[in-house]
C-alpha cells in the first residue's frame, strides 16, 4: 500500500512539473529578446568609464620611486635607531 501510495504521489509530483515547464516561453523567444551584441557594448562602455576613473584618481597620486635597496636601507637605519633609543632608555 505505501508503495502505491509513493508511486501515485510520484506521478502526481511529475505531472505538476510538466505543467509548470509547459507554461515557461520557450528557450528560442528569450533568447530573441536579448541582442549579445548590445549587451557586450554597454560592457564595454562600462568599463571604459571605469578606467578613464581610475586614470583620474592616479593621477592624483605623488609617485614613490624609491630604489628597493634604498628603501631596505632606510628600512634598517630606523630600526637601528629604535634599538639605539630603546637601549638609551634602560
Amino acid at each position: 500500500m505505501r508503495r502505491l501510495l509513493a508511486w501515485v504521489a510520484g506521478v502526481a509530483g511529475g505531472a505538476a512539473a510538466l505543467k509548470l515547464l509547459a507554461r515557461r516561453r520557450p528557450v528560442a523567444a528569450l533568447e530573441s529578446e536579448r541582442d549579445p551584441a548590445e549587451e557586450l557594448r554597454a560592457k564595454l562602455a562600462e568599463s571604459r568609464t571605469i578606467v578613464d576613473e581610475q586614470d583620474e584618481f592616479e593621477a592624483g597620486e605623488t609617485p614613490v620611486d624609491l630604489d628597493p635597496e634604498e628603501r631596505r636601507r632606510r628600512v634598517h637605519e630606523q630600526g637601528r635607531d629604535a634599538l639605539n633609543e630603546m637601549r638609551r632608555r634602560d
